[in-house]
């Protein structure tokens, strides 16, 4: 029995998932020169991978919301390690982004030392934003600009970890770089490329993201105001309405040779997309985004994802491009809006049958389809690996016994749902 056939998996049933999928990750991580521990993105990799996107610093995010979860400080204790190496990778780091590099480790020690108490974490998160500002050249931190690599994540970063003057300082460079479109304004990624990317993670939507927290926080109406130009711009490129949104990942097609012109994830997808439209909903009284994010919503759920219906349509468990991400979004609906259960027990189903589990723990094979064999090896991090489906599966049983929708540590991207408990889920009475 394929998960799309029953998609319902009793709550215990995934609490036992998730719980599989820490044993596995705990049972990888290693001890660095000079304590702690660490992970590398991949078991068979040889080197450590301290980022965000991919490495240990993605990792402390699910211990965290594990320890929350569960009230077990095997995970705190783990969580505290996992600091220590973090704390001594910065001076070996060459990149100061949010998703590659020291921005992303300042984030994740000041959540700890928050969480925690744990000074030490506080200490290394101000030297690690120190060392973001010092790489900082009067207009960008290195090639790429935009959320995941360059000043728009640096500068959410920054906002959430408690420097407010480097966020501006990130965010401003966006108001003299601004290309003026029929509908609004965009950006370049990075230089010497002529396509325009359109989405959250390396597009506009991602830099509008930031514009618009970092705008309402240091009470900037410029960077607000330039954010709402980026969005119309995107808004612009719809080709599905007025039900739905999907805007192409690019304009000119960025390498089309590798990459889909169209996605409904996180990265370059309406499940972001939504993300984004959901933050602009808080900050302005227009109802125009709201009806966005409902538009949003129903473009992922008439897609066909999580089927895969063809290799290349919907390939990934993860949270970057994949179910995990959708997952995410259809929790923050059920807090919301009170739809999409239907839907999460859908994506978790198909996360559940698709999980490798055996005596080792639980972990996930993405499937790259342009190399033979095409199943991947499992990953450990947040982007496409286990901390980033575990993280969401632990949300998922939360709000199925009404417990709180709020995450231990919030993503700088996705918006946080209200500070109160949610409705249960349909049906999850006689799952639990």
């Amino acid at each position: 029995m394929t998960a799309l056939e029953d998609p319902v998996v009793a709550v215990g049933e995934v609490e036992e998932l998730a719980v599989d999928g820490l044993r596995w990750l705990t049972a990888i991580a290693r001890e660095p020169v000079g304590g702690g521990l660490a992970w590398a993105t991949r078991p068979s990799d040889d080197e450590l991978d301290p980022t965000l996107y991919s490495g240990t610093a993605g990792i402390v995010p699910v211990l965290l919301e594990a320890w929350r979860h569960f009230g077990d400080d095997s995970y705190a204790d783990t969580a505290l390690r996992a600091a220590r190496a973090l704390a001594d990778s910065l001076d070996g780091v060459d990149d100061d982004s949010l998703y590659f590099g020291r921005t992303g480790t300042a984030l994740v020690l000041r959540a700890v030392h928050d969480e925690l108490g744990d000074a030490a974490a506080g200490a290394a998160a101000d030297r690690a934003l120190g060392l973001v500002r010092s790489g900082f050249d009067g207009t960008r931190w290195g090639e790429l600009f935009e959320l995941m690599g360059g000043n728009a994540g640096i500068g959410l970063g920054a906002l959430v970890a408690g420097d407010a003057e480097l966020a501006v300082l990130a965010l401003e460079p966006y108001l003299r770089t601004a290309e003026q479109t029929p509908a609004g304004v965009q950006w370049a990624h990075r230089p010497g490329i002529n396509s325009r990317l359109h989405h959250i993670s390396h597009g506009t939507l991602g830099i509008v993201l930031a514009l618009a927290r970092v705008g309402r926080a240091g009470g900037r109406a410029d960077l607000l105001e330039l954010a709402l130009a980026g969005a119309a711009d995107v808004v612009a490129r719809d080709e599905a309405g007025p039900e739905g949104f999907l805007v192409l990942h690019s304009t000119p097609q960025y390498r089309p040779d590798v990459i889909e012109p169209i996605s409904y994830g996180w990265c370059h997808g309406p499940a972001g997309d939504a993300q984004v439209f959901r933050l602009l909903r808080d900050i302005t009284a227009d109802p125009v985004w709201p009806a966005l994010v409902d538009r949003c919503w129903h473009t992922v759920t008439h897609s066909g994802l999580p089927r895969r219906p063809r290799p290349g349509f919907w390939d990934n468990n993860g949270r970057c491009c994949g179910t995990a991400g959708v997952l995410a979004l259809a929790c923050d609906r059920i807090t919301e809006q009170h739809d999409g259960d239907d839907f999460a027990h859908v994506l978790v189903a198909d996360l559940a049958a698709r999980a490798i589990r055996d005596i080792d723990g639980a972990r996930w094979s993405n499937f790259e389809h342009r190399s033979a064999p095409g199943d991947l090896e499992p990953c450990t991090g947040w982007a496409m690996g286990n901390a980033g489906v575990v993280r969401e599966l632990l949300r998922f049983v939360r709000l199925s016994r009404g417990g709180d929708p709020r995450y231990a540590f919030t993503w700088p991207d996705q918006p946080a749902v209200p500070a109160r408990a949610t409705v249960r889920l349909s049906g999850t009475d006689a799952m639990s």
